[in-house]
């Protein structure tokens, strides 16, 4: 990655402006950027062939491919890199744009804050957007149990600091209204004041010691409840996906599986860590390209990602956007590094 840039400053100034404009032209486009197209744009009268030749010293190069026979050229991921990293002109952020991040932090808790940025930053880059919410470190207010259907049943989960989890889970068998009621006042005897990080190991130790006092089910209320708060995806960490047809809608035919699998992978929260480390291996925006980006290399995919942190300048989460490797990153990296900010002032606020 550190050669690239250098290698654009070796190049000479004609190869620099062929390069710049096939990669501009496939960013607005999606297509091939052929000989005849790039003649017309010149201002001083160079041939076809003189800028086929650059072209094919480009490709060389390893900066650029043709898809198809007599076709055009269009970046690969080395070009597209050494034009993130040499080329690239970062657009200033607009005031619609800037507006409309600023009104999802007006009101709301912290979970309805962050939706509103996953739907802002969506709709906004038309790509796919990734929040990654902080841990829940509140101590715990209350808890409650509310049956829903034979096999269904809601916990309700109420900090001290006002925020409310609502989850949905598969209770065991044969829970009753008084086994839950029971389940949720032994719950309540242990949980407040802790935090979930400690309520797990509080309530086990707690279960063993007073397991005669409360009966079978509700035991087994109050375990099947605790595995639902730990399982990945709960308050511990949690991944909101915004706008994953936008990225369907631009994928070739193709690639839909291996997009759809990502989209499946990252709504089992498998990859929680690995996106949380990408973003945590730098201050300030990160672009991913293809398969330079561990966590969404199979999707031939561009993820453009941004911390955000607490006031004690402590990484805490971070937000992002994924798209196609033809993403207008001039526009979408200055939407994203304000968005980190923009999360990270507004949830300090909030503690």
């Amino acid at each position: 990655m550190d050669k690239q840039p250098h290698l654009y400053d070796q190049m000479n100034d004609r190869a620099r402006e062929v390069f710049r404009r096939i990669v501009e032209g496939y960013l607005e486009t999606g297509e091939p950027v052929g000989s005849r197209t790039l003649t017309r744009t010149f201002s001083e009268q160079i041939s076809a062939a003189t800028i086929r030749n650059v072209m094919q010293d480009l490709e060389f190069l390893g900066l650029l491919n043709s898809p198809h026979v007599s076709a055009g050229r269009i970046p690969t991921e080395l070009g597209l890199r050494m034009f993130v990293d040499g080329v690239l002109e970062v657009d200033s952020l607009g005031r619609e744009d800037r507006d409309a991040l600023d009104r999802t932090v007006n009101d709301g808790d912290v979970g309805t804050i962050l939706d509103r940025i996953g739907g802002a930053l969506s709709g906004m880059t038309q790509g796919a957007s990734l929040v990654l919410a902080p841990k829940q470190s509140a101590p715990i207010k209350h808890i409650e149990f509310v049956s829903l259907a034979p096999d269904r049943a809601l916990v309700v989960l109420v900090f001290a600091d006002g925020e409310v989890e609502n989850r949905v889970f598969t209770p065991p068998p044969g829970q009753t209204p008084s086994s839950m009621r029971e389940a949720a006042n032994f719950l309540n005897t242990v949980a407040e004041g802790r935090t979930l990080d400690s309520l797990q190991s509080a309530v086990a130790a707690e279960i063993e010691k007073r397991r005669r006092e409360i009966d079978s089910l509700a035991a087994e209320m109050v375990e099947s409840g605790l595995v639902t708060w730990s399982q990945e995806g709960s308050r511990h960490e949690r991944l909101i996906v915004r706008g994953r047809s936008n990225l369907l809608e631009k994928t070739e035919e193709a690639d839909l599986d291996r997009i759809k699998t990502l989209f499946d992978d990252l709504e089992r929260k498998r990859d929680i860590a690995e996106f949380l480390e990408l973003a945590e291996e730098g201050q300030g925006v990160r672009i991913f390209i293809g398969s330079e980006n561990k966590l969404f290399s199979l999707s031939g995919s561009s993820l453009v990602v941004s911390p955000y942190m607490n006031a004690d300048r402590k990484v805490i989460g971070a937000v992002g956007v994924i798209g196609p490797t033809r993403l207008n990153y001039g526009r979408i990296v200055p939407i994203v590094n304000y968005t980190a900010e923009l999360v990270g002032r507004a949830l300090t606020d909030r503690t």
